[in-house]
């Protein structure tokens, strides 16, 4: 495995990765204020009448703004539920790196749950995120992103518990290492999204057994 930092974004444009479709990227501060409104705006909208309710003219009232401003913007109703998606899959990124750096010396099951944790401080905080992420997979173009991304935190977290000599590099190939790495994200979203189906603040014992069920399964890669 090839050391990196945790810190590294997992948002960070890589060849033939999903994206927001924006029209223009916003520079100047009024537009960047507009920018957020909409997403602001989206954000509620998703809260208030989940994924499906969701339509451009509704976010654009509700921002307060023509329906062409928008359009200025955004392709259409997808990319702002993806630029949603890219603003607080981020904000989980900084969330972790923050995390992993004020908790001192780490072993495997440690690294798990403060990551998981701090992915859990960000579905309080972004309660939007929870409506399209969580409960919004059947729009192709969310689900696309959102693999993307945990193939991204599975790299750096990977090559950040390698830095610290977490893992036994000699009983697995990088190729094997990483498909067990993604098979515990992937496990730990599935595992979250049960957690979080019934109850927007989440469900606390299954959280604990989704933590527990992730660091359980990588102890089999972990340096003994």
């Amino acid at each position: 495995m090839t050391s990196a930092s945790v810190e590294g974004s997992t948002t960070d444009p890589v060849p033939g990765a999903v994206g927001p479709t924006r029209r223009r990227l916003p520079t100047q501060a009024r537009s960047r204020e507009r920018v957020e409104r909409i997403l602001d705006a989206a954000a509620q909208l998703v809260v208030a009448d989940g994924v499906e309710g969701l339509t451009t003219r509704s976010i654009a009232e509700t921002a307060g703004l023509p329906v062409a401003s928008l359009y200025q913007y955004f392709a259409d109703k997808e990319a702002v539920l993806l630029a949603l998606c890219e603003r607080d899959m981020a904000e989980m990124d900084e969330q972790v790196a923050e995390d992993l750096a004020a908790a001192g010396e780490l072993t495997m099951a440690g690294l798990v749950e403060t990551s998981m944790r701090a992915f859990v401080k960000v579905y309080h905080r972004r309660p939007a995120f929870m409506q399209i992420w969580m409960r919004g997979r059947t729009n192709t173009a969310v689900y696309d992103y959102g693999r993307h991304h945990n193939k991204r935190i599975t790299e750096n977290l990977l090559a950040y518990a390698a830095d610290l000599g977490l893992i036994d590099q000699g009983s697995y190939s990088d190729a094997e290492l990483t498909a067990i790495g993604e098979l515990a994200v992937e496990l730990g979203d599935r595992a979250f999204q049960l957690a979080f189906e019934r109850d927007p603040h989440g469900d606390e014992f299954l959280i604990d057994e989704a933590i527990d069920l992730v660091a359980g399964y990588l102890q089999k890669v972990t340096a003994r």
